[in-house]
């Protein structure tokens, strides 16, 4: 065997190693193949990919092209998730892969959510040496983000196996498009979540992110009511497309209505970029109506995002009004929850996950390779 031959098998044997079996999916009458993990059902001839890139049909199944690579691995502080409610200051490993499957023309993480060029996955690591590095960092949970994590369900599924076993938490960031039996599977071993909820008309998804809103609507009504995954929101305001003061109360009623006034809501600001450079970025001020528009609805707790809003960004007792948690930016200043997330002015339950003292870990983002 020449030198060339050699190098060409490692490569494949490289490949090789980040391609893993999976299960939703249907060999259909016509001979494609269905991929049953979203809702977008890619119906898929031998060696074509789903819209997502990383899903693919290989020896007539279904397989996960990306088990085990990584567009890279970074330490940020939890709200940047956002979690505003969950371990609050504790430094998150974050990490994603490459691929999506909602195609939004406003994508804020288009170069790795839109790649379709394998050479976007600079990391590899193990479910093990990803838990290991998060213990080893001191980190209180893990992250799966920058791109959805629904569809490399299976790694995703196995790292937070892994953390669990070492005491570590999972956490998606998700848009929530996936179908009934793989979600089910795949929160099953989330510990919180944040969900993109982009708009509150079928319009908007079907336009804008070719996709349905029902299916986001369920799963944040499972995530609910029927699991004990913390559960946090995330709405980007684009102008005149989803920031009507009119679909903002229907979608602040609806969160009231079906999933409860605890439940946080995130409304951050949009800046142009990827195919939709056309639009302003949010101002300030839409993002303060739609707070107050969310505390008006009932909402108890409603924040600002990616503008800084010290008030915005900080959480308040819902019974009494006292400030519990100070945020500027990410950085965490005064502390009103007792051990047990109780207010320490009247003894209000805070809604969420507190456990001991906040932690300290402050805006600080720190780029590591488990």
């Amino acid at each position: 065997m020449g030198r060339m031959d050699a190098i060409e098998l490692a490569l494949q044997d490289h490949e090789r190693k980040t391609i893993a079996p999976t299960k939703y999916w249907t060999l259909k009458d016509d001979g494609r193949v269905s991929c049953d993990v979203c809702p977008r059902a890619c119906s898929l001839a031998e060696g074509q990919r789903g819209m997502c890139f990383v899903r693919a049909r290989e020896n007539d199944q279904i397989v996960l092209t990306t088990y085990g690579r990584s567009s890279g691995f970074c330490i940020d502080p939890i709200e940047k998730k956002p979690l505003n409610h969950f371990l609050p200051g504790t430094p998150v490993l974050s990490f994603g892969t490459a691929g999506c499957n909602l195609a939004c023309s406003f994508c804020q993480n288009w170069d790795i959510s839109k790649s379709r060029e394998m050479d976007t996955l600079m990391g590899r690591a193990s479910p093990e040496q990803i838990a290991q590095a998060a213990v080893d960092h001191g980190c209180r949970s893990v992250a799966f983000t920058y791109n959805d994590p629904i569809i490399f369900m299976e790694y995703a599924i196995d790292v937070a196996i892994a953390c669990h076993e070492r005491g570590i938490k999972a956490v998606a960031v998700t848009a929530g498009y996936v179908c009934e039996e793989p979600r089910a599977e795949f929160f099953a071993h989330m510990d919180a979540a944040n969900v993109d909820l982009k708009a509150f008309s079928e319009e908007f998804y079907f336009r804008i992110t070719k996709s349905h809103i029902q299916p986001v609507l369920d799963t944040l009504v499972y995530l609910k009511h029927r699991t004990d995954v913390w559960l946090e929101i995330t709405t980007l305001l684009i102008p005149g497309l989803n920031d009507s003061t009119s679909e903002l109360e229907k979608l602040c009623a609806w969160i009231v209505t079906e999933l409860g006034p605890d439940v946080p809501l995130h409304f951050s600001a949009f800046y142009p970029d990827y195919k939709m450079q056309d639009r302003p970025p949010t101002p300030p001020s839409t993002l303060l109506r739609a707070r107050q528009i969310a505390i008006e609805a009932g909402l108890h707790h409603a924040y600002t995002g990616n503008v800084h809003d010290a008030a915005g960004g900080s959480s308040y007792c819902q019974a009494c009004g006292e400030l519990l948690i100070e945020r500027d930016w990410y950085k965490l200043g005064a502390w009103g929850l007792d051990d047990r997330g109780h207010c320490i002015h009247c003894g209000a339950v805070c809604a969420g996950v507190f456990d001991g003292p906040p932690g300290r870990w402050g805006p600080r983002r720190l780029p590591i390779q488990p």
